[in-house]
């Protein structure tokens, strides 16, 4: 068998880095069954409405989507059932005394393969409020217009100049 190196991304949460302002990020292992597996290697999952959390003392995903393995029998598994993430036990105990601070959650930023293992990406995140929101997109904004005068120097193009049609009086 081949041995797969590099990452491979499945699925990302575009939305959460838009709703929430991200603290820290935390590479985590999954506890997945067969069909699981192969589902995530077919390229079949959704992290829109995941979220982690701890639970007796170790941390579980929740609303992961995972659909149903097409050739799967009645082995199959339940789409959105909560799974385990492998972390080290002194990462535990940091996501779980940041978080009883208050005002702090844990979701998942992406899914992917990385030397042939499942990982999830999860983020301890302080949610966004809605001037929260417009003031991203308005610097984003600004830094896009900012990069694109830029690179409009950097070629030698200039705003100012404007293009104009060439009347018959030019060519006289």
């Amino acid at each position: 068998m081949v041995k797969e190196l590099g990452r491979k991304v499945i699925a990302q949460n575009k939305s959460a880095r838009h709703d929430y302002f991200i603290e820290e990020v935390y590479e985590c292992g999954l506890v997945l069954t067969g069909t699981e597996v192969k589902s995530l290697r077919a390229g079949r999952a959704s992290l829109t409405d995941g979220y982690a959390m701890a639970r007796d003392g170790e941390i579980w995903v929740s609303g992961i989507h995972i659909p149903e393995y097409n050739q799967g029998s009645w082995t199959n598994h339940t789409p959105r059932r909560d799974r385990k993430l492998l972390l080290n036990r002194r990462e535990i105990a940091q996501i779980i005394g940041v978080i009883k601070q208050g005002g702090l959650t844990l979701i998942p930023l992406s899914l992917y393969f990385k030397d042939g293992k499942a990982k999830v990406e999860i983020a301890v995140a302080k949610g966004k409020k809605a001037h929260d929101k417009r003031n991203t997109l308005m610097e984003q904004q600004m830094t896009r217009e900012v990069n694109r005068e830029l690179s409009r120097r950097k070629s030698g193009k200039s705003t100012a100049t404007s293009k104009r049609k060439k009347s018959d009086a030019d060519y006289d």
